[in-house]
């Protein structure tokens, strides 16, 4: 097995990795809140996660990838609230948006995406647990709180100061700043808005409904097992989300609840972190209908470290567009070529040193997309001498096909078409929503429109690809 470096946030170093059992890595990834469509700053997290688990596989290692779907937690309850439905109406629509936009950008399916409402049998008997050895209590308010002064290890994560822990104070919403560390809750007590919403059930301390923070270790700990192999999210997920999940699951089983914490850094827009409430949202919607393929987005995403913050602006993003379009190109040459030169096989060798080199290196996919590119210019050079070497051909076509295997950035052809582009990748995103509710005869009706339009497609286990036949 090659060697492969990740960065530990727990050690802030970089470490050697590999499975617990030598075989499977067992990922926890935390996934979106679904009340409103992820906006692409999410995405550049998704992203990271995607390219973590194509890198583990192309190491040789199987992967176990769990992504949870938050469908109860306080946003989503007051947004039912204000709208006057339950959760499952604003979480549904918002769960398949969520998946045909994280199909357009071409982010593999996890092995499981389990909804929160479906593990609170599990929920609640995490909490028995640690009320059961005395690291939770039932407050006044009749919810269910964690006491972190019982926890000594609470902080060690964030490298939380301990000066700034407010012994005995509590805080019941899900998200808090730094200075706010205070016991959390576990268990929420039920009020009219939950019982309104559906978002209430019942459990030994009465009608209630789970933390945000509960929600993760439970069904991380369900799917995957009491220690994890890696444990990713972005940034801001650090303190308190990943440090609360750490506390509870930790006095919970006594054992270390992830071997490894892996964080990606912000996207920016104008130099600001992206998020709703300052209104710089992008959406993938937005990107579709400015023409900015899944692939395009790749490659701006990918073109900077995973840890190092990245700047959403349109002059990067043209330049993605312009980098991809290069890419299709080389794509479509080197698949119509008949021949090549023992040079272009000696390139090939080049790409997949530097590329595995790069990727194990902390997922150093900047480094990889250079050593691809320096092959697009060597192999260029060496097609245009009209080489008969077979086996030097099919050398650089597999290689070619590694390297993208994991970046994925071969954009579909469309002849320039961005029009087209976006109105095959939104009947694809409404035929994947079809299917995924077993609405088999509304999936081959689009099918059905798109062989029409002159498009085929064709199913596979990196997702659905597409090409023009006319």
């Amino acid at each position: 097995m090659p060697q492969v470096r990740l960065y530990n946030t727990m050690t802030q170093s970089v470490e050697l990795f590999a499975p617990a059992d030598g075989r499977m890595v067992r990922m926890y990834t935390c996934g979106p809140t679904v009340y409103n469509p992820a906006h692409v700053g999410n995405f550049r997290t998704f992203l990271f996660e995607d390219l973590m688990r194509r890198v583990l596989r192309l190491a040789g290692w199987e992967v176990d990838q769990v992504m949870n779907l938050t469908d109860v937690d306080d946003k989503i309850i007051r947004r039912a609230s204000e709208a006057g439905v339950t959760i499952g109406e604003i979480t549904g629509p918002v769960t398949e948006r969520f998946h045909a936009d994280r199909r357009y950008l071409r982010i593999e399916d996890a092995e499981r995406y389990p909804r929160a409402t479906e593990s609170i049998p599990e929920m609640i008997a995490l909490v028995e647990r640690l009320v059961a050895r005395g690291v939770a209590y039932q407050a006044d308010d009749g919810s269910v709180y964690f006491a972190i002064d019982k926890f000594p290890a609470y902080g060690k994560l964030s490298r939380l100061d301990k000066r700034e822990i407010q012994s005995g104070a509590r805080v019941a919403q899900d998200d808090y700043a730094k200075e706010n560390a205070q016991d959390f809750a576990l268990w929420k007590a039920a009020k009219p808005e939950d019982e309104a919403s559906g978002a209430a059930w019942d459990s030994p301390w009465g009608r209630g409904r789970p933390g945000w923070h509960l929600e993760c270790s439970a069904m991380a700990m369900r799917f995957l097992g009491e220690t994890l192999d890696i444990h990713c999210g972005g940034i801001d997920l650090v303190f308190p989300h990943h440090e609360d999940e750490i506390a509870q699951s930790e006095a919970a089983t006594g054992h270390e609840f992830s071997r490894f914490w892996c964080h990606g850094q912000f996207l920016l827009t104008d130099g600001a972190k992206m998020a709703k409430r300052v209104g710089n949202v992008a959406t993938v919607a937005d990107m579709r209908e400015q023409g900015v393929s899944g692939a395009a987005f790749r490659h701006f995403t990918f073109s900077t470290h995973y840890r190092k913050q990245i700047n959403l602006s349109p002059e990067a993003l043209e330049a993605s567009l312009e980098g991809v379009r290069r890419v299709g190109d080389f794509a479509e040459r080197l698949e119509g070529a008949t021949g090549g030169t023992p040079e272009l096989a000696a390139a090939a060798a080049d790409l997949e040193r530097e590329a595995k080199a790069a990727l194990f290196d902390d997922l150093n996919a900047p480094e990889a997309m250079g050593a691809l590119f320096r092959f697009i210019r060597r192999a260029n050079s060496e097609l245009d001498r009209s080489g008969t070497d077979v086996a030097a051909l099919e050398r650089a076509r597999e290689a070619f096909a590694l390297v993208d295997g994991v970046l994925d950035i071969v954009p579909d052809r469309v002849e320039g078409d961005a029009e087209l582009a976006a109105y095959v990748e939104g009947r694809l995103a409404d035929r994947r929503a079809a299917r995924a509710r077993r609405d088999f005869a509304t999936s081959d009706a689009i099918r059905d429109e798109l062989t029409n339009r002159g498009i085929a497609i064709e199913d596979g286990p990196q997702g659905t690809r597409w090409k023009k036949l006319l």
